[in-house]
């Protein structure tokens, strides 16, 4: 399905019993909706679930770059309200946990719990140079040439002598991005100041590490929950970036022990 918002199309899809309860999953940079494909098999069944594209990403449109975080969120925010989504919680992974944090930190009357997932809070040293070159390598060589650094950042050297039958889908996805939108997004990323602002948000939230995270390292996750007033942390091991899909089932488990929790 799409919805039109802000100006761009978005590609989003809805899974679970109408009167059920809302959870919804955003994807990290270079994915779509189907990262969280083992989720919305698990969630729909006690769940209203969405999952939908990021602008630039998936089925999504991919406007002129550069985009911001507002974007991103305001983005989020106007789908929900198409959908009819009404106070869920709000799941997201990388920039999709980026997005999670700006939602609770200006329009926290829309969520019921935020999970955040390998995702920072900050720009530390470097973070410009790294982001320009990985930018210029996807706009003079495509998406193709930053795939397999992107594989090797986003999942340990040990799973991936194994060959989990998910990669081929982590590849397509990587390929399939818009460059516009990879630009775009990346961005985004470079305009990141939540840190100093964490204290601000009142919603039961979840920060989810992992443990070989080399791009929201363990330690930075820490101390990101210790500024939001009762939050939890979990770190997942052995673990690169993107969790969901290396440790599928502590994934689900924390999530399932997180909600357990939360106010009726």
């Amino acid at each position: 399905m799409r919805a039109t918002v802000n100006g761009v199309a978005l590609n989003y899809r809805v899974d679970g019993p109408a009167d059920a309860p809302w959870m919804v999953f955003s994807n990290s940079l270079a994915t779509d909706l189907s990262m969280w494909d083992a989720e919305a098999a698990h969630y729909a069944k006690r769940f209203r679930v969405l999952r939908y594209d990021t602008r630039g990403h998936g089925e999504s449109g991919a406007t002129a770059s550069p985009y911001n975080l507002d974007m991103l969120v305001a983005d989020a925010a106007a789908l929900m309200d198409q959908v009819g989504v009404a106070k869920p919680i709000f799941v997201g992974l990388s920039l999709g946990g980026m997005t999670a944090m700006g939602l609770a930190l200006s329009r926290p009357d829309k969520l019921k719990a935020i999970v955040v997932c390998a995702a920072r809070a900050d720009v530390p040293e470097g973070f410009q140079k790294m982001w320009d070159e990985r930018i210029a390598t996807a706009r003079q060589k495509g998406m193709a040439a930053l795939l397999d650094a992107t594989v090797q950042r986003w999942f340990t050297a040990e799973l991936l002598v194994t060959k989990p039958g998910f990669l081929g889908n982590v590849e397509r996805m990587i390929k399939a991005t818009a460059v516009e939108g990879y630009a775009g997004c990346a961005n985004a990323l470079l305009g990141l100041d939540y840190f100093r602002q964490l204290g601000r948000i009142n919603l039961p939230a979840l920060f989810v590490a992992g443990a070989n995270d080399v791009a929201a390292p363990s330690a930075h996750m820490k101390n990101m929950a210790e500024q939001v007033k009762g939050a939890r942390f979990v770190e997942l091991s052995p673990s690169g970036h993107i969790i969901n899909m290396q440790q599928p089932a502590k994934f689900r488990e924390t999530l399932d022990g997180f909600i357990a929790g939360l106010p009726a």
